[in-house]
């Protein structure tokens, strides 16, 4: 092999090398400050996954501040939320069919919009750090109340919890916390939602 191509794949594989290793830092960066998570709900009745993302609040103002009132949040850090489920069902009364999602939300000081989103993005904002959310893939958008409590969580937390036939998915941070109702779709021959 010729020496000036012998010199351009060592040249070429160096900066590949180099390339990996930077990535490789940014990504650890990125990961300890925000540490990723899954959470995976299993009931006799949904089968549900939702990865994200976990910042820490680190003395800041999280809502109205760090995440602004009436914008599009990625609902964490670095990669969107994604939100799957491996049956069809209803979340607040509206018809989410089997499948993942990202998940956005939009808070605001009384309530926050959330926003499951059929179309998976390279990562949680754009070179404007604005949310890669394309409105035109959102499958289902609503809106939930704002709970407040006295005392201040110091990490994002994203759980589910249960009451009676209701499961909850519980996002909360600082002295904010919203919960999304989600229960079954009724099968064949129960109460099933007619189509008009």
């Amino acid at each position: 092999m010729k020496k000036p191509i012998k010199t351009f794949l060592k040249l070429g594989g160096i900066i590949i090398a180099v390339g990996l290793i930077v990535a490789f830092i940014l990504h650890y960066n990125t990961k300890a400050h925000s540490p990723e998570d899954t959470i995976t709900y299993t009931d006799k009745e949904v089968n549900l996954e939702v990865y994200y993302n976990r910042p820490y609040k680190k003395e800041r103002v999280i809502f109205g501040g760090l995440v602004p009132y009436g914008e599009v949040w990625r609902t964490g850090a670095n990669e969107a939320t994604t939100f799957e489920t491996k049956k069809d069902i209803l979340i607040d009364g509206s018809e989410l069919k089997a499948g993942k999602y990202t998940l956005w939300t939009i808070p605001q000081k009384d309530s926050w919009k959330v926003i499951f989103n059929n179309h998976m993005y390279p990562w949680g904002i754009n070179m404007e750090e604005k949310a890669y959310r394309d409105p035109q893939y959102d499958a289902l958008v609503l809106e939930v109340p704002v709970n407040k409590t006295e005392n201040s969580l110091e990490q994002f937390t994203i759980f589910f919890d249960k009451a009676n036939d209701l499961h909850f998915m519980v996002m909360a941070w600082d002295k904010i916390s919203i919960q999304v109702p989600i229960k079954a779709l009724p099968q064949e021959g129960e109460n099933s939602i007619t189509k008009s």
